[in-house]
């Protein structure tokens, strides 16, 4: 290792991880400190339990956004530190002493390693837990739904098999108004129509109550009805839940799961799908780029101290996370591809670093 790794690499490392972990702590202190005086009124309106608020409110919360602000955290470190350093005159040494700024980024590099490690760990694995967690306190005790019922949901479950539901109630798991229709090519062969189904979670199938069933047999068609039945469909109720983030919530075998069932069914929510998955393994990259952006514009050393490095890096940072969300509205709504959407931030504020590495002294 130590033929990789320099006394002045570990030096970079250890500045580098110190810094970030500390302004991880610093930001976590202030968005749970406004979150607090924002939601207080709510807490004690609902008769939250403290340690509900610990566990669970705030054990989403704060990896939730630590993993959005992920990006602002990283350069606003690597910039601190790095113009830090040059204001020291630390950097103008090492590469005076025959360094080149490539070998000089190479620390640079296996600390970005590191947390794109840690990074895509946690977007794979456990930021969707703890999301879970957070959203399920928010739908009890700060924005509880009204109506927790979708409406008008049309769903084709498979090849041949077509499913409308007038309203569907996720409390009582019960959908009201509800056809079922079967075809063999483009013949209809069979159609279901009921006042209601009902979801049976011991049994784990559905309830189909007060319906009749007309079947069609080339000329022939016969006409049948009961009060109730038992059947089998590829549908849960967590396919008609309204709430709010409920895909960020998914475990990634989940979300992949819900996207190849999405390509039978077509309800208009693959776009969302696919950009909560692609963003998983895309946006921990983040840490390359802006480490490369951070470094080539911090280790110069300027007038005036950190203060200027420092303002352009946090500008640099805040467009980097107003892309990702332009990207993403642009995608969902301006028809973009997903997989095109998550890579352009990335895409552009590499060429940018590319840019200014260039330019960087030597």
């Amino acid at each position: 290792m130590n033929k990789f790794v320099k006394i002045i690499d570990w030096y970079i490392i250890k500045k580098y991880l110190g810094t970030f972990l500390f302004t991880c702590a610093i930001f976590t202190v202030v968005i749970v400190i406004f979150d607090v005086s924002e939601k207080l009124d709510d807490f004690l309106k609902r008769n939250a339990p403290l340690s509900k608020i610990l566990f669970e409110y705030y054990a989403g919360f704060v990896p939730f956004y630590l993993n959005f602000l992920w990006p602002l955290i990283n350069f606003i470190a690597v910039i601190f530190f790095t113009a830090k350093m040059a204001d020291q005159t630390e950097i103008v040494p090492i590469l005076s002493g025959g360094v080149s700024f490539k070998r000089f980024l190479w620390p640079y590099f296996v600390s970005s390693f590191i947390l794109f490690s840690i990074s895509l760990i946690a977007n794979l694995f456990v930021i969707p837990q703890t999301n879970k967690l957070m959203i399920r306190f928010e739908n009890i005790y700060i924005k509880p739904a009204n109506n927790e019922s979708k409406s008008e949901t049309h769903m084709q479950i498979d090849k041949n098999t077509l499913v409308f539901i007038k309203n569907f109630d996720n409390v009582q798991k019960v959908g009201y108004t509800f056809i079922l229709e079967k075809f063999n090519g483009d013949q209809l062969v069979e159609k279901m129509m009921a006042d209601r189904i009902v979801w049976d979670s011991v049994k784990s199938k559905w309830s189909i109550e007060n319906y009749t069933l007309r079947t069609i047999r080339g000329l022939k068609e016969t006409m049948t009805s009961g009060v109730k039945k038992d059947t089998t469909l590829d549908m849960r109720p967590v396919d008609f839940v309204v709430y709010d983030n409920i895909y960020s919530a998914m475990s990634t075998p989940e979300l992949n799961e819900r996207i190849e069932k999405e390509k039978i069914r077509g309800t208009g929510v693959m776009q969302l799908l696919q950009l909560e998955l692609y963003k998983r393994y895309v946006n921990p990259l983040a840490a390359f780029v802006l480490t490369l952006m951070g470094v080539s514009l911090s280790s110069r050393k300027v007038r005036g101290g950190i203060g200027l490095p420092l303002g352009i890096g946090i500008f640099l940072s805040f467009t980097y996370i107003l892309f990702i969300q332009f990207s993403t509205m642009f995608s969902l709504k301006g028809g973009l591809p997903p997989l095109v959407a998550v890579f352009i931030p990335n895409i552009l504020f590499g060429a940018l670093g590319v840019y200014l590495m260039i330019k960087a002294p030597k």
